[in-house]
């Protein structure tokens, strides 16, 4: 121990730099064959996966923008972001950032490393920084695969936003550029974890696994009927909120609350598992991290950041309840009703007609008509009323609507045939997908200034 620290004071002018610790570190992930292998499968898997679904007559409507796959090559980019964020991006992080510490132990080379770098801190920060390198060249890679895939298989077309209104191709590529940059905070957070992880159970495998062990749990959190304060409140929430950039106007709040989370998460974290490296044992190679100082400086902090970040939303958001009530769902059926409608009327050749002629309204309810209709549930039922120029009937229009607990719903149109009983529609061109058969929507969690 003392021949060790005296060589270590003696070296300390001759400190290996960073930039080439960070270097190394590097050269050690991709010359790994399960990291070039990551590499291989993200930059050419999700192109072939976004244009062989793009060619299938049936799509993945239960996924958001699945319905879209037909019309236009950048919702392929938003169902691979959905799938990403359940199972790509956790598995990832764990296997990146969940390894990078814990592979010195089960090789027996801490003692090497520290000869040759002779700073505990610049090891820590050469292989943070290259895991992170690794992780954001996966995330490029999903982002520029999905995008060829989508735009060389269907096309540079508009995309149908959440509220029915039609993005342009430039807007399109914009808000789908936004949601995979946004999905960036919660993969840092995972990869923070991954980090902590990997310091503080050494060879163990539960610190490989936790990124993604810790990823769903919050996908069954986000599940159960959690109060919308609390949702917001738990890492990972950037995943489910990007979608809220796809409505006009942009519901923001929940997405810049989820990031911030997140982003906190990632540098709590990170910091925990900083302190916990520098001050370790490395001559002793039998300490490697416990399960009691895992409990103790890496589970407590981060459960007790739980809580004061519910705190703290609940006191700057007001939100209460489960964020879904009667007229939130009213509004927003209506507004996507009339989006829809107008691009109805343009398949169809008919006289043109504005959002505001149609002054679409919704009458909902949930369940029997006793009941407080708030909250997720497949039992919401909606009368849509519009008017157009120059006709006295009102018309009225049926949907049967299934909320889920982020918010997002779908509207399943249950007549007049007419209007959105089936699901093509007999047009002067040829028959064409009815817009208003069945569409996905978004219920904003957070209270809004609107009445009514």
């Amino acid at each position: 121990m003392t021949a060790i620290a005296a060589t270590g004071d003696v070296a300390a002018a001759r400190r290996v730099p960073v930039t080439r610790g960070y270097r190394f570190e590097l050269v050690k992930l991709v010359s790994q064959w399960r990291i070039r292998l990551l590499v291989l499968a993200c930059w050419i898997a999700p192109g072939i996966f976004v244009t062989a679904v793009s060619q299938q007559s049936t799509l993945p409507t239960d996924t958001l923008f699945g319905r879209e796959m037909h019309a236009t090559g950048w919702a392929g980019p938003l169902v691979l972001l959905g799938f990403a964020g359940t199972w790509a991006l956790p598995l990832l992080t764990s296997v990146v950032a969940g390894d990078v510490f814990a592979s010195e132990d089960r090789l027996g080379t801490w003692r090497h490393l520290l000869v040759a770098v002779r700073s505990p801190r610049r090891i820590f920060v050469a292989k943070t920084l290259a895991s992170l390198t690794v992780i954001l060249l996966l995330v490029v890679g999903l982002v520029a695969s999905s995008v060829v895939g989508g735009l060389a298989s269907v096309g540079n077309q508009p995309l149908v936003g959440l509220d029915g209104h039609l993005l342009s191709p430039g807007d399109a590529a914009t808000n789908v550029l936004l949601a995979w940059a946004c999905a960036l905070a919660p993969t840092l957070a995972l990869a923070a974890i991954g980090l902590l992880g990997s310091v503080t159970l050494g060879r163990s495998p539960m610190g490989l696994l936790l990124p993604a062990l810790v990823a769903l749990a919050m996908q069954l959190a986000q599940m159960l009927p959690l109060p919308v304060a609390v949702r917001l409140a738990l890492p990972g929430y950037a995943f489910i909120s990007w979608n809220g950039l796809f409505t006009d106007p942009g519901q923001l709040g929940p997405l810049l609350i989820g990031i911030a989370v997140s982003l906190v998460w990632a540098v709590t974290a990170t910091v925990l598992a900083y302190l916990l490296f520098v001050r370790r044992d490395f001559t002793n190679l039998t300490d490697e991290g416990s399960g009691r100082r895992a409990f103790l400086a890496g589970a407590l902090p981060l459960a007790g950041l739980i809580g004061v970040a519910v705190a703290v939303v609940a006191a700057t958001t007001g939100a209460t309840g489960s964020g879904i009530d009667k007229d939130k769902v009213q509004r927003s059926v209506a507004t996507a009703f009339a989006h829809l409608y107008r691009q109805q009327t343009d398949q169809l050749h008919r006289p043109a007609v504005t959002e505001a002629q149609l002054k679409a309204t919704a009458a909902c309810d949930k369940g029997s008509t006793d009941a407080v209709a708030e909250g997720a549930g497949n039992d919401w039922h909606c009368v849509v009323s519009w008017n157009l120029p120059g006709v006295k009937v009102t018309g009225q229009a049926i949907y049967q609507l299934d909320v889920a607990s982020d918010g997002r719903y779908v509207a399943d149109g249950d007549g007049p045939k007419e209007v959105n009983g089936y699901f093509l529609l007999r047009t002067p061109t040829g028959d064409a997908p009815n817009p208003l058969w069945q569409f996905d929507g978004n219920v904003e969690l957070l209270p809004t200034d609107h009445k009514g």
